[in-house]
């Protein structure tokens, strides 16, 4: 009998580190192009996981340029490399990324533990070549109005790489209702979710849908805990954009499907035991003014509207 190699066509989809190899890319740089939306995934039937379709790598593999295209599309670069691309100095590259006109992409902890940024590196030359942003380019110092707002500390780089990031969490979920509802719960600290959802089991079953920080490491490890507070929102208006939404999402969840309950003592779910069961351990609820929407604008709104 002859051995038969299996071509793309004959696979519906492989895995990810498959897809990874026959597109040329590193593991690192296909994340990234899947956290972008640029290579589109499923989930695994099996459960492990999710796969890539072989419809996606020839659709990938069929356009002009490739693979020069898609690997300068997800190229990233960090502050000293990107101040070079930018032809500005390091210190001007920081102070434009706090004041939110350059938006990271991603971001890892080095070995002391300090937070690395890092950006589209084709967003940066985009923002170098437009002819409205030569004034904050050149010239000794920034506006004023500008320094001032860095005199009074603001930093925008979490709350702006924490946007791009609920647009990848977002299509992630896909379709799923409750997934997108966690999606935006992963910005929110526990105690917020506990005011917007009070049902101790629809909390329970919307923590299954929440996603943990993209950091690997031990729960409760110093890399963890700080991710955690990176991925967590901070800012009032914020805070108050991501309560409506989740506001929202459950609704529309709620539509869908109701969250799993036990069944009241002596009565039986089809297919369930009679068993008594208690409720998730609530968590604290304090009173909180309630905090008035605000979407983002700029360049951060268009990439939140983008991951819709």
């Amino acid at each position: 009998m002859t051995a038969h190699t299996l071509t793309t066509a004959d696979r519906p989809t492989v895995t990810i580190g498959r897809a990874a190899r026959e597109l040329g890319l590193k593991r690192s740089e296909f994340d990234l192009g899947v956290h972008l939306g640029r290579i589109r995934t499923v989930p695994d039937d099996g459960g492990g996981g999710r796969r890539v379709p072989s419809a996606e790598l020839e659709r990938l593999r069929g356009q002009e340029g490739f693979p020069g295209t898609l690997t300068a599309a997800i190229r990233t670069v960090g502050t000293t490399e990107g101040a070079a691309l930018m032809e500005i100095a390091p210190t001007r590259f920081t102070r434009l990324a706090r004041l939110g006109l350059l938006v990271p992409v991603r971001l890892y902890l080095n070995r002391y533990r300090a937070v690395v940024w890092q950006y589209l590196a084709a967003e940066l030359e985009q923002f170098a070549a437009a002819e409205e942003h030569a004034r904050l380019l050149t010239g000794r110092t920034l506006p004023a109005d500008l320094i001032a707002r860095l005199k009074d500390g603001e930093d925008l780089r979490p709350r702006n790489w924490r946007g791009r990031h609920l647009g990848f969490l977002r299509r992630q979920a896909g379709d799923d209702p409750w997934a997108r509802a966690g999606a935006v719960a992963a910005l929110l600290d526990p105690v917020r979710i506990a005011e917007i959802v009070p049902d101790p089991y629809e909390r329970a079953h919307l923590y299954r849908f929440r996603p943990g920080p993209p950091v690997h490491g031990a729960p409760g490890s110093p890399a963890v805990l700080l991710a955690e507070r990176l991925m967590t929102a901070d800012d009032p208006h914020e805070i108050g954009w991501l309560r409506f939404d989740l506001t929202t999402a459950l609704a529309e969840a709620r539509e869908d499907r109701p969250a799993p309950r036990p069944a009241p003592v002596g009565e039986t779910q089809p297919g369930e035991a009679t068993t008594r069961q208690t409720p998730p351990q609530q968590q604290p609820e304090p009173a909180r003014q309630p905090e008035t929407p605000k979407p983002p604008r700029g360049l951060l709104g268009r990439l939140l509207r983008r991951g819709q």
